[in-house]
């Protein structure tokens, strides 16, 4: 298809490419906007971008939108698309595009163009009798869009201010035929079944409370969850030779200053006052960890220096981002800090990246990995970060992992790579990452003695794994839909006596596996069966024993598996052995 760009290229791209979709699903956007000003005219245009998976068009209109209006704007839509209407991209002076803006009552436009820099070229794009002030990209016809689909309607301040109007705004989707929409909107039904907030309240694991928003309170199976995640790590970092500190929540802003994040980042740290001095909470770990490598001369001999920290961390995070655990205001961070000599960087790096790896197998993750460079608010030298950004790029090209740069996209003190992960829906997620750091070591004055007697600084790394273990355990909720792996599973097996005379029985079976270390409940409510295996069924063990007077004649169990349900009959000492295994290979 034609995509046409701002400067008035017109170039051949694919859907496949993220040039055509973006061309696709903003020109979708386009229509949206043109259909709600067939229908309803007095509404404002605001802006309408196109994002992952879709695109969406913020309004300015008293009554707003619900809804209910989205059918009759979807077939006012396809009307649209089939007029088969002409993409022209045009420009004009900044005075001309005003008056023009004016004369068609878009307020929003005018002050969007006012706020442009004088030498920017102002471009329009016009399809039948609709224009707006668009830089691109977009198809050449409407008719491009063949299958479109609207998705739901929020609400959004102008310009993400909290001091300004709030707008309707109207996401969508679109693709380049109804069979690839068709699968995507599957996709969509599946991730709300899974969706962890849904289920972190129906499983026990979790609460968000107004009393706290972004602030989650774990429940008692969920932090079973979370510890044995924590476990997990734990034994995993004490393998390969991490030692683990932990540093305050509140430290004072002379710290925060050395840092850079006083300056870089202090939007969303939350601070207080204590003896007439300003504190904050922390919303990293690293400036704590540098202090605790400073406690004590160094020497080359103690590098590489491993150094883990579980830290809970605080970031102010507006409440319209809020969602769930994926985004919260407090989480903890499974951080980790290097330090290292500059001959080192490449084997620690790469160190790093078989663990990440190797955790995210443990799930059943594939992922991909981008490098991101140097952003604008970037500090330190332009020969350090070439030397930071060659690091990883050796360690990646060493290691054989395909990765794509994402430019300007670095911490404001080094590069880094991320992992993102993709679900069993087909969904990324940004976890791992690992950053070479040149400038906190040098901001903090950190020091190693050198073989030949000389104080050298060393070069850090900050990498997680996990990255917010909250986060981390939200997308295991919907990646396995609730039903976790055995040694995950906050309860692992239920046991079900059919009638009191099975109860002393279950009581012993449970004393059994509660010895080898497994997580059991036994449900003694004077319920039927049948209803007993329907709650368990809805709790996601892995395993339900039902226990009847012949299981208890033989020493037996019938063994109900959850995602089969199929059941099968094994002497119960066998089956303490077999899950017990299990747990112990995380199978």
């Amino acid at each position: 298809m034609k995509v046409i760009f701002q400067d008035g290229r017109v170039e051949e791209h694919t859907f496949d490419e993220e040039i055509g979709r973006n061309a696709l699903r903003h020109t979708a956007s386009h229509v949206l906007a043109q259909a709600v000003k067939r229908l309803y005219p007095e509404a404002k245009l605001a802006i309408g971008p196109s994002i992952k998976d879709g695109f969406y068009y913020d309004f300015d209109r008293a009554e707003g939108f619900t809804e209910e209006n989205l059918s009759a704007l979807e077939a006012e839509m396809q009307k649209i698309v089939k007029e088969n209407l002409k993409l022209e991209r045009f420009t004009l002076p900044r005075e001309e595009a005003l008056r023009l803006m004016e004369e068609r009552g878009e307020p929003y436009k005018v002050e969007l163009i006012k706020d442009l820099p004088e030498d920017e070229v102002l471009s329009f794009f016009r399809q039948g009798d609709f224009v707006d002030l668009c830089a691109g990209p977009h198809v050449a016809y409407t008719s491009a869009v063949k299958a479109v689909k609207l998705l739901s309607v929020a609400g959004a301040y102008w310009r993400g201010s909290e001091k300004n109007k709030m707008l309707t705004r109207i996401y969508g989707t679109a693709f380049a035929n109804k069979k690839d929409l068709e699968a995507h909107l599957e996709r969509i039904e599946e991730a709300k079944k899974r969706d962890h907030r849904k289920l972190g309240r129906e499983l026990g694991l979790f609460a968000l409370m107004e009393e706290g928003p972004g602030f989650p309170f774990f429940l008692p199976k969920g932090m079973v969850l979370k510890n044995t995640l924590i476990d997990y790590w734990r034994g995993l970092h004490d393998r390969e030779g991490y030692v683990e500190i932990s540093t305050p929540i509140l430290l004072n802003r002379q710290l925060w200053e050395t840092s850079g994040h006083w300056d870089h980042y202090k939007e969303n740290m939350y601070t207080t006052e204590i003896d007439e001095t300003t504190f904050a909470v922390k919303p990293m770990n690293c400036p704590g960890g540098m202090l605790v490598y400073q406690m004590e001369p160094r020497s080359y001999r103690d590098l590489p220096l491993r150094i883990g920290e579980l830290g809970i961390v605080h970031r102010h995070e507006k409440s319209g981002a809020l969602h769930g655990l994926m985004r919260v205001r407090c989480f903890t961070q499974d951080d980790a800090h290097i330090y290292m000599m500059p001959e080192q960087i490449t084997s620690e790096i790469k160190g790093v990246a078989r663990l990440i790896d190797e955790v995210y197998r443990q799930f059943g993750f594939k992922y991909h990995v981008e490098l991101s460079t140097r952003p604008e608010n970037s500090i330190g030298s332009e020969e350090d970060w070439e030397l930071a950004t060659a690091g990883l790029r050796r360690a990646l090209e060493e290691m054989g992992l395909d990765y794509v740069v994402n430019e300007g996209d670095g911490a404001f003190y080094g590069p880094k790579i991320d992992f993102h992960l993709e679900d069993s829906i087909g969904r990324t997620w940004q976890c791992g990452t690992i950053q070479l750091d040149f400038q906190l070591p040098m901001r903090f004055q950190a020091e190693y003695t050198g073989p030949d007697g000389e104080k050298h600084r060393p070069i850090m790394i900050h990498r997680v794994v996990f990255g917010s273990i909250e986060r981390f355990i939200g997308i295991l909720i919907e990646h396995y839909a609730g039903k976790f792996p055995v040694w995950l599973s906050p309860v692992q097996v239920k046991v079900l006596p059919i009638t009191d005379r099975n109860a002393e029985y279950a009581d012993g079976i449970e004393k059994q596996l509660k010895e080898r270390g497994i997580r059991c409940e036994t449900d003694h409510r004077p319920e039927t069966i049948g209803f007993k295996i329907r709650e368990a069924q809805l709790s996601k063990a892995p395993y339900m024993l039902v226990l009847g007077d012949r299981e208890q004649q033989e020493g037996t169990v019938s063994v109900r598996l959850r995602d089969s349900g199929k059941t099968e009959v094994m002497n119960a000492a066998e089956f303490v052995k077999k899950v017990a295994r299990e747990i112990e290979e995380k199978a």
